[in-house]
């Protein structure tokens, strides 16, 4: 089993209430000159693309970027549906990866759902 070819991760927050810093405000375009209103409002953070995939570095660099204090996340977790949302690219069959007890620590002390959305080649 060889490593997956890249991999994309976005920390995404959502929530009826949630007055986004980018991305999507509830009843409003997502985007400029579409047609497609947001459902909810949102806030996401993306890290950089990884090639060859490395979901555990992509996580250090989005978490390092935000508070550590697990009460603030309870609160974040009590409102908003949060989850770590990753892309992976294969570019043949049988590829895989792994992840570090730290991450899925990290990830889990937190209330960060991951979500994997894979692609094959």
């Amino acid at each position: 089993m060889g490593p997956i070819e890249r991999s994309k991760a976005t920390l995404r927050i959502f929530g009826d209430d949630l007055t986004p810093t980018h991305a999507q405000t509830k009843g409003l375009p997502i985007k400029a000159g579409s047609d497609v209103e947001a459902k909810t409002g949102g806030w996401r953070l993306k890290a950089r693309e990884s090639s060859p995939e490395n979901l555990d570095c992509q996580i250090a660099e989005l978490l390092d970027k935000l508070t550590t204090d697990l009460r603030v996340w309870t609160s974040i977790g009590a409102r908003f549906e949060v989850d770590l949302f990753c892309g992976l690219f294969m570019s043949s069959d049988n590829q895989g990866l792994s992840m570090s007890i730290t991450s899925l620590d990290a990830l889990s002390r937190r209330g960060i759902r991951l979500s994997l959305d894979i692609y094959g080649k």
